[in-house]
């Protein structure tokens, strides 16, 4: 036999459960959100800084990554001189992009 005193317990459990669930799935998608930014912000900072460094060499591929708040981890320039590659750092996720002026 149950009291007027457990009446409505059983809801409160729900709601908590259900507000922890949410916080949960909120977090995480916040984390999986934050690396996809970064993957994305990563690979816009390197495809410009391969395309700058066309022109402007090293230091254009290390301002333009910069300038895209990444930091330019390798610089290649192929010998002949029509095409670069480069790797950005975007907080933890990295991206790779290679640009040539070559006809």
């Amino acid at each position: 036999m149950t009291t007027s005193n457990d009446r409505g317990q059983a809801a409160i459990a729900v709601v908590i459960i259900a507000a922890a669930l949410f916080m949960a799935l909120s977090s995480a998608t916040l984390v999986v959100g934050g690396r996809m930014l970064d993957r994305t912000r990563a690979q816009t900072a390197a495809d410009a800084a391969a395309l700058g460094a066309l022109q402007g060499g090293r230091g254009a591929a290390v301002a333009l990554a910069e300038r895209h708040g990444g930091e330019l981890v390798s610089f290649e320039r192929v010998p002949g001189g029509h095409r670069v590659r480069v790797v950005v750092r975007v907080g933890e996720r990295s991206a790779t992009a290679a640009a040539t002026d070559a006809p």
